[in-house]
């Protein structure tokens, strides 16, 4: 398939999310849908969507822009537990209708405050059985009618979603994004998933994981269309290389300061582990992977950046390319204003 290339749209309740400028109304429906008509302006097919409690509900959010918008694609980050599988297959299902099939899902099955929404979880294994049901029920209720699925986790019986998502060519249902390293997220990946979606490893680490992949999706026997990679990744953009460093390196400076915070919740996650043990291995890895963010704030994806012009940065995302990877999540902030300078000098380059 062809290369996907979509932004980060941080719908926060607080201002300045990772050095945003803090705006007035940063989260209206005016400032939110300005950055969703910029990037569709400046050339990016759309944008994900975080979720977590305590943020603006996401898909909220996603179907107000989609309203405001033509071609905008919402990736709509959701969490098994705060959504049970039928609603939200139901939900989306809507969406996908009234948008002419512009919804994206991604799954996410990390740490939140789940009791604050009366949600319980498990070991990991019991957390990613419970995705690997969720994604299973989703997927039919979107693709076959009368689903009854008994599991340890859901339930539906006789169940049919109205109206149905937008089938187009090879595309019957939205497409399935999914996160995770931990040996129990791959096997999900590998079985259920449409696109695994990675942070930002060094070319060696992405490989690794993609051979592992295909392997594991081999030995299931998946029944769907081959699986497909992703990466979410900050990229640092400025016109000369020295001016691209002195932007990263200040940046890092006041994170070290204790200006941006780490989501305490996140240091459990294999994947930010596997972040910080990088910074171990060097600040600089490939030709230019910041590895030094991820140890001072933020805390998630997005704490490794590719740092340079719009050439340099190019030339690295092209190497994922050819590792496999088709589907990317870029974003730098200020929000807005990157939209624009790196939708007029990055993409270009990545799409030609």
């Amino acid at each position: 398939m062809s290369e996907q290339f979509l932004w980060y749209i941080p719908n926060q309740a607080e201002p300045g999310h990772r050095g945003d400028d803090a705006v007035d109304g940063h989260n209206s429906l005016a400032t939110l849908t300005g950055h969703a008509r910029t990037l569709e302006q400046h050339g990016w097919d759309g944008a994900l969507l975080g979720a977590g409690w305590g943020r603006p509900d996401t898909f909220t959010v996603a179907t107000a822009l989609a309203a405001q918008t033509t071609s905008f694609q919402p990736l709509v980050a959701i969490r098994p537990g705060y959504w049970r599988p039928a609603n939200f297959a139901a939900a989306a299902a809507t969406l996908d209708h009234l948008t002419g099939g512009r919804v994206l899902v991604n799954i996410v099955s990390g740490l939140d405050n789940l009791a604050a929404y009366g949600d319980t979880e498990g070991d990991q294994a019991h957390r990613y059985a419970r995705t690997k049901e969720f994604l299973q029920i989703v997927r039919r209720l979107w693709t076959e009618e009368h689903v009854t699925y008994h599991g340890e986790h859901f339930s539906v019986t006789d169940s049919t979603v109205a109206p149905r998502t937008v089938v187009r060519g090879a595309r019957t249902h939205p497409r399935l994004y999914f996160g995770g390293a931990s040996p129990a997220a791959e096997q999900v990946a590998a079985a259920e998933a449409d696109v695994q979606l990675f942070w930002g490893e060094p070319l060696d680490g992405i490989a690794e994981r993609i051979d592992r992949l295909r392997e594991l999706s081999a030995r299931q026997e998946r029944r769907h269309p081959p699986l497909e990679f992703g990466l979410r990744i900050t990229t640092v953009v400025r016109d000369t290389t020295e001016q691209a460093w002195a932007d990263a390196e200040a940046r890092v400076a006041a994170m070290a300061k204790g200006t941006l915070a780490r989501d305490p919740r996140r240091q459990a996650a294999t994947g930010q582990q596997r972040l910080l043990d990088l910074a171990a291995r060097g600040e600089v890895l490939d030709d230019n992977l910041y590895t030094t963010p991820g140890k001072y704030g933020g805390g998630g994806a997005a704490t490794t950046w590719l740092v340079g012009t719009a050439g340099e940065v190019a030339k690295s995302l092209r190497k994922y390319q050819e590792l496999g990877v088709t589907h990317f999540v870029l974003s730098d902030t200020p929000y807005l204003p990157e939209i624009r300078r790196q939708g007029d000098q990055l993409l270009p380059l990545l799409r030609g």
